[in-house]
């Protein structure tokens, strides 16, 4: 990469109070100075390179493909830590008022978004205001229930492969309740659908040659050429995802609707939102059918979480595990060192789940 970064430390999880009161205190001092700081706060680095805060490695990775040299690039979350749950220093909020730009997306990170509309920041790109979001349940995946319904819905009572999350026992934790803390239950995963990711790297290259007019060929010119490389990936899936054996496959966390809606497959995760939360009775149950009526033999969990769940379910069904990566931020387990190598691992994972030739 040639663009310098240095990680932000997150406060623990269960911080409190008190760093929301600090926060704003630390906002009030800053109101004055906060669109002026021209690149050369602390998170800068110095000289005159573009002071970019990315809220989370996908949207890090964007502003370092297309901002290049020109931008010294910070991201709130460290390499390792769960992005979800984000919770920011004073320190942190101080230095996102002081930002020349803001890459994130909203509803990903409830702390990132209530702290980028105090902090008064001047210039924003906020990833889902460049693409279609896609609402959690919807495209192929609520045509693929209805099949079931018509095909299997009358043999198989209340707990039926077409009622899932809508029996006895609640879907908090099922493929329906996944909300990922989006308004309205829309998915948040954008960058795992390549077209739409692409879309999304264009707006970041405008957002970035309004913030530093003086290098905006450059940042178009790059958003272009990532754009092209995301379509080249587009082209990968395509192609290395035809002649399958199945749509389904199942995971550990409700992650994959974006790429499952672009490429027609049909995702069910075993816990939503949490991988490490245990899933009902009802709802195991219900996977076994899947499994067996949509003949899947591969059972998906995250480099860095939900393998024990998974273990257990592929164990009891007699099917393997790999590893499908949602992408969220790169560690010593994530099978690739950039957003790229993870998505065609992800990609040989599915051929082979799916028995694509």
């Amino acid at each position: 990469m040639n663009a310098r970064r240095r990680p932000l430390i997150p406060r623990p999880r269960h911080a409190a109070s008190r760093t929301a009161l600090a926060g704003a205190a630390a906002l009030g001092m800053l109101g004055l100075t906060a669109c002026g700081s021209g690149g050369t706060g602390e998170t800068g680095g110095g000289g005159d390179a573009v002071n970019v805060v990315a809220s989370f490695y996908p949207m890090q990775f964007l502003a370092e493909e297309i901002g290049g040299e020109h931008v010294s690039v910070s991201s709130l979350v460290e390499p390792g830590v769960e992005p979800h749950d984000l919770e920011l220093s004073p320190r942190q909020t101080a230095e996102l008022g002081e930002a020349d730009l803001v890459v994130y997306l909203k509803g990903f990170q409830p702390a990132v978004d209530k702290a980028i509309e105090q902090s008064g920041v001047e210039n924003v790109a906020e990833a889902t205001s460049y693409t279609e979001p896609l609402e959690h349940g919807s495209g192929h995946q609520e045509e693929h229930e209805d099949e079931h319904a018509s095909e299997h819905g009358e043999g198989h009572g209340e707990e039926g492969h077409a009622e899932e999350g809508h029996g006895e026992e609640p879907a908090e934790e099922g493929h329906d309740g996944h909300d990922h803390g989006g308004e309205g239950g829309t998915d948040p995963h954008v960058w795992l659908d390549p077209v739409r990711y692409a879309e999304v790297a264009e707006g970041v290259g405008d957002a970035l040659a309004k913030a530093d007019p003086d290098h905006a060929d450059d940042y178009r010119k790059n958003a272009d050429a990532l754009a092209g490389k995301l379509q080249d990936l587009d082209a990968d899936f395509r192609e290395g995802l035809e002649n399958r054996r199945t749509d389904t496959f199942i995971t550990a966390h409700a992650a994959f609707g974006y790429l499952s809606d672009r490429y027609g497959l049909h995702e069910e995760s075993i816990a939503g939102l949490d991988p490490e939360s245990e899933p009902s009775g009802a709802r195991m149950r219900q996977l076994h059918r899947v499994a067996e009526e949509d003949d899947v033999d591969t059972v998906f969990f995250e480099a860095a979480a939900g393998e024990r769940t998974a273990k257990t379910l592929a164990d009891d069904l007699g099917l393997r595990t790999d590893v499908l990566d949602p992408v969220e931020g790169i560690t010593d387990a994530s099978p690739g060192d950039d957003y790229f190598e993870i998505m065609r691992a992800n990609l040989q994972a599915l051929r082979k789940a799916l028995g694509a030739r």
